[in-house]
This record gives C-alpha cells, structure tokens and sequence, in this order.
C-alpha cells in the first residue's frame, strides 16, 4: 500500500509548514498545509518560498528565526509558546519545531507544528457566556426602554427601563403584538415599517405616539436595528425614549414666539400708525410757528413771544425727526421697504450731508472733511436711504464731538470690489463693552450730560443705518472706546458697485 504523504501533510488538523535553512541566517518556508494558510490568513504563494518575515509581524519573525538557529545548532527539537494571536481564526498553544536530520545527521529541513489549545472550547464558551451576561445586564440596566419583537411583530422581551416609564408589566404586554401600544393613527405605518424592516435588516429612527398603561400618550423617539440569530431567526430591537416635556417644550415655545411676532408686529403698526398720526398736527406746529417767526401777518407784540416761538419751532422739528426715526425703524422691522434703487454718486451725496452739517459742526467748533478715492464708481442703492444713513452717522459724530474736534469721512473701493465709506471722529468715544448696545433699537450709551450738547435722540440713529445698509446687502461696523473717538465703517457688495 502507498501512503500519500503529502495528503496526509495536508489534511492535518493543525497547522504545519516545513523550513529550509539557505544559510547566512535565511529561512525559507518549503511547504504548508491547508490549516497553515487558515493561521496565517494567507494564500499559498504568499508563503511558499519566502521568509517568515514576510508574512509575519518583525516581533514574531524574529521570534521564529531565533528558534530556528537554536534547533540547527542543537538538533533537537525546540518549543514556542504563548504567541501574540495571528489574524486566523485558529486558536494553538504554541509551536512545535523538529529537525530533521539527512544519513550524515546534517538538519536538511525544520518542520513546524501547532500545538492545539486543548482549552480553546472552553475558553471560547466562557466568552460567549461572559458576553450573554454582559449584553444582559445593559439591556436590563438601562433607564431607556427596549422592546425585542420577532418576524409576527409578537413582542419577547422588555427591560425594566420600559416597565418603569410606561407602566405596562410583562405580562401585560409579553406575547402580545406591538401595535397595540401605539396611538391608532401610527399602527397602520408601524405595521408596513416593521415587515419592511424585517426584510431589509434596515436601521431606522424616528417619533410616534406611545399608548401608557394609565391610557395617556406619551411622545417618544425610537430607534430600531434588526437582529439576526441561529436558524435564521429575526428579531427586531426597538429602543425608546420619552420626549413628551421636550414636544411640550417645543409646543410652548413655537406657542411664544407666534405670541411674541405677533405682539412684534402689533407694535410695529402701532408705532406706524401713531407716527402717521402725531405727523400731521407737528407739521401744522411747525408751520404756524415759522409764519409767527417771519413775521408774515406782523410783528408780534411782545419779544418774549419771539422767543417762545422759537422754542415751539425747534421742539417740534426735534420731535418731528423721533417720529420719522420710529416710522422708519417700523417699517424696516416690518418688512414693508422697498428699496428705490437708482445710481448713486457717493462723493455728492457725502459732500451733500457734509454742507448740511456745515452749520452744526461750525457752531460747535468741529472741523469736518471728506476724503473721497478719485473717479469713485456709482452705487446702484436707494439714494434717499443712503443719505439718510449718511446724515445718522455725521449728526452722531457731531453731536459726540467736543469742541475744537475733528470728523473725516472716507470713502473708497476696496480690493475685492466692495465700496467702502467711513466716517471717523474724535469724540467721546463709545466703551468696547457697550458698542453692542449701539446698534439695538433705542439703546442709549450716553446720558446727556457726557454728550457735547444737550439733545438726546431716541437711540435708532446707529440701529436704523445698520438696517438700511443691510437692505443693501452690506454690513456695518463699529470701532471705539472711550475718549480715543469713533469710527463707524459701511461696506456695500462689489455686485452693487457699477463701473465708470
């Protein structure tokens, strides 16, 4: 009878390859079995013919080739054990390397053997026990609920966590179909969801409506995986948390802001329509106290009379420029500006306001000047927007200035195509922690007594440029701290920006 050596080599139950010694301290693997392939987790090519360095990590490499010298120069066999774990699915004690010896008794070949672990049943039961009770205790110990259903949406299993928030005992609900826990109007998804689910092995998350066991509902968040097991069994793993206070939460806080845009916009139109109406009497003050100023049906009979008028005159215009401010901020807030747009020259319109300030800043001894870029392009913008925001920031810096200061404003293209137009003083400046405050509606910095003249505005000067360049698309900025001035930047978007 012929004895195939090589099947037998093959078909060993352990792992087994055989060495050959080139010499200079060079192994080469001669042959391997099957269940050599399986440790190393590799094809036979990748191992036939090469060193152990080349399939190996260099700590077991080097751990094999040190064994290998000792059995060559000793001739006897030699043991490894205890070897960090390859990535195969095998588990060996060690093992074995055996010289074998040619009629002279010179080593021709090494032949390496695994040693089994005779405890790796064991070991791998003691795992698989240790991660039952593991998994076992997180499913119980945790405070969200978890239900476990299987392929007929019977429920099998729930912790302690869905008992406690919901009410519902295990016999109550154990054996039973899930979708009787869910509000009526969520069964017929739920039913299509867990059939669908089942097949696909699909995650999914979501809300729906949770039946207590007092009757109430409970709004809730879940998350779903499917689980497969021996004997292709599904199971479906349902976690669930409670977030009916945040639905509420959320309820009551969308409830509060309706209230709060809606209370918004009914000041919004109380303030237009008051402004509307305070408009027309003022305008009639105004009027009439500039007919008894002139003179224009005759003097009037006493000079403190003159004065008084006077008086009548400038209060009403002050009061008169609040309203407009307030009508003005109302109707931003309220949506209900549309721009104007037409081209603009920023230099007129600056040297505009700038005559127009003339005579306040010169009385106050302030000197005013415009720096604007030669050949400044158009600005396709609301014009009378413009010059309002303009005039804002300029009757600021005058009204902050003290005498003897100085306003420069500067205008100028900037690299990337963006208009940019500044109006920088020596004022009293603004502390850094509040110039945040400056730019909401009706905020006040300054009380009178820190401003360089005694008329306090309403506080939406800064507020209302800041929205009418946002209508442009631009944005405002804000530099300044106290007594080292101010600087309020403009910057409009290069698309608005027309070339010359």
């Amino acid at each position: 009878m012929t004895i195939d050596h090589k099947a037998l080599f093959d078909a060993m139950p352990v792992p087994r390859f055989l060495i050959r010694a080139e010499g200079n301290g060079h192994f080469l693997v001669e042959d391997v079995n099957y269940r050599g392939l399986e440790y190393f987790n590799r094809r036979e090519e990748q191992i036939v013919g090469q060193p152990v360095g080349h399939f190996m990590d260099s700590e077991n490499a080097r751990h094999f080739e040190q064994s290998f010298e000792v059995c060559m120069k000793q001739k006897l066999p030699v043991t490894i054990q205890a070897l960090p774990s390859f990535p195969g699915g095998i588990r060996v004690y060690g093992f074995w390397i055996n010289p074998l010896l040619d009629v002279a008794g010179n080593v021709v070949m090494l032949d390496v053997m695994a040693q089994p672990d005779s405890a790796d049943d064991s070991i791998l039961q003691r795992e698989r026990d240790d991660a039952i009770s593991l998994l076992t205790s997180i499913f119980d110990a945790s405070n969200v609920g978890i239900i476990v259903t299987d392929h007929n949406r019977r429920i099998v299993r729930v912790n302690d966590g869905f008992v406690r928030s919901y009410g519902w005992s295990r016999e109550q609900i154990v054996g039973e179909d899930f979708l009787f826990l869910l509000s009526s109007d969520e069964q017929g998804v739920a039913s299509y969801n867990h059939e669908r689910y089942m097949k696909s092995a699909m995650r999914s998350s979501g809300e729906m409506k949770l039946v207590k066991q007092d009757g109430s509902i409970a709004n809730t968040l879940y998350t779903t995986a499917t689980l497969e097991l021996s004997q292709r069994r599904k199971f479906q793993v349902t976690t669930i948390m409670d977030i009916t206070l945040r639905k509420q939460m959320e309820i009551s806080l969308r409830v509060a802001k309706e209230q709060a845009d809606a209370a918004n916009h009914a000041k919004s139109a109380f303030l237009a329509n008051m402004s509307h109406e305070l408009r027309t009497p003022l305008n009639a003050i105004i009027g009439f106290s500039e007919i008894m100023m002139t003179g224009t049906f005759g003097v009037l009979g006493n000079p403190k009379y003159q004065e008084y008028v006077g008086d009548i005159h400038s209060s009403a215009r002050h009061l008169l420029e609040i309203i407009n401010e307030v009508l003005d901020m109302s109707k931003i807030e309220a949506g209900r500006v549309d721009l104007d747009e037409n081209d603009l020259s920023m230099e007129e319109a600056i040297e505009s306001v700038i005559r127009m300030m003339a005579s306040r800043a010169f009385s106050g001894g302030i000197e005013m000047t415009a720096h604007v870029e030669p050949n400044m392009p158009l600005l396709l913008a609301d014009s009378r927007l413009i010059r309002q925001v303009l005039i804002n920031l300029v009757s600021n810096a005058v009204k902050f200035c003290k005498p003897g200061g100085k306003i420069d404003v500067f205008a100028s293209i900037l690299p990337d195509g963006e208009m940019q137009v500044s109006v920088v003083d020596t004022g009293i400046g603004i502390p850094k922690e509040k110039i945040h405050r400056a730019l909401e509606p009706f905020g006040q910095i300054h009380d009178t007594a820190h401003a360089a003249n005694e008329t306090q505005g309403t506080g939406l000067g800064l507020p209302l440029a800041k929205a009418m360049v946002e209508l442009h698309g631009g944005h405002l900025t804000i530099k300044s701290d106290v007594g080292k001035g101010t600087t309020v930047t403009i910057t409009f978007p290069a698309h608005r920006v027309l070339a010359k």
